[in-house]
């Protein structure tokens, strides 16, 4: 861009009290759902990017970007989330969760700019029998857990301007998800066996999407803690199914099984449930109830058919 334009955008972006946000990630589930609900702020011009049109693991095309855009804010949707390819696609997993998130940290700081990162609960060891506060010490199982750490870690050692948003089992209307899958699988079966010995809780990314929006918008970016987010309540995954399939109205019966009866390359945390009262304390908001967000994600799903 010729200097003349960029001067010319960014007292442009002055006068209309417009900050520049780039919201990486943008065809996945979280991005999508962000894409959705931005009109409700007209003060933001959002720059929606995937891997094709912004590699955050190219280091120089990362910083080139958020420079020539004058990026205020990143909200880092980003992420290798194939939890069992990963075991055989290391290098991969870690050099979008580890190195594009430090390429994104190092250009935002340059840039005096401000991030929002999401990370997992697969970064703990699912060995607790109480809701995992942020501060809990992480003991990730397999190569994803490990590589989403990392990239905890990178970005903490940074001097970027930022939070950390671990979250999870999440789901929308948008892309591949166990509700999808369920609702599929629902209309097409007469029984499913889904695991019963898994327990944590769902995230509706509608739900997430409104928070980081909320969160720049607060202009509470400056910490560089690490929070927790996940809707309310306490469930296993044949909960979570046998839900989908009330509200869609299937017949399909759900039968519990245990985990060893349903075997995956990477191992997943038994427990995984996240306690939420750091985030709802400091920026003053509600978590959801699961029912009440499942039943959103649904009725939105029903208007893209």
């Amino acid at each position: 861009m010729h200097p003349i334009l960029k001067i010319a955008n960014v007292i442009s972006s002055i006068i209309l009290n417009k900050l520049n946000v780039l919201i990486t990630g943008a065809d996945g589930q979280l991005g999508s759902c962000i894409k959705d609900r931005v009109k409700n702020y007209p003060l933001y011009k959002f720059n929606f990017h995937n891997s094709k049109t912004l590699d955050i693991t190219d280091k120089k095309l990362v910083e080139t970007f958020v420079t020539k855009n004058d990026i205020n804010y990143i909200i880092n949707c980003a992420a290798y989330t194939a939890v069992d390819k990963a075991e055989s696609e290391v290098d991969i997993a870690y050099k979008v969760n580890e190195t594009g998130v430090l390429n994104l940290a190092e250009a935002a700081n340059r840039n005096n700019a401000k991030m929002i990162h999401f990370s997992t609960d697969y970064v703990f060891a699912g060995d607790s029998d109480k809701p995992y506060l942020p501060d809990s010490t992480i003991d990730p199982q397999g190569v994803y857990g490990a590589s989403k750490a990392a990239g905890e870690k990178a970005l903490l050692n940074s001097k970027c301007e930022s939070i950390i948003i671990r979250t999870s089992w999440v789901y929308s209307e948008y892309g591949n998800n166990f509700y999808k899958t369920m609702h599929r699988l629902g209309a097409e079966k007469e029984s499913l066996n889904v695991v019963n010995d898994q327990i944590g809780c769902p995230t509706y990314a509608g739900d997430l999407a409104l928070l980081s929006l909320s969160i720049v918008d607060s202009g509470k970016l400056t910490n560089n803690e690490i929070y927790h987010y996940c809707n309310a309540g306490k469930l296993s995954w044949y909960d979570f199914a046998k839900e989908i399939m009330k509200i869609a109205e299937h017949n399909c019966k759900i039968n519990p099984i245990p985990t060893n009866e349903y075997p995956t390359p990477a191992l997943r945390p038994p427990f995984s449930l996240m306690n939420t009262e750091k985030i709802a304390k400091e920026y003053g908001i509600s978590i959801p109830w699961w029912k009440d967000s499942l039943l959103k994600c649904h009725n939105n799903f029903q208007k893209l058919k």
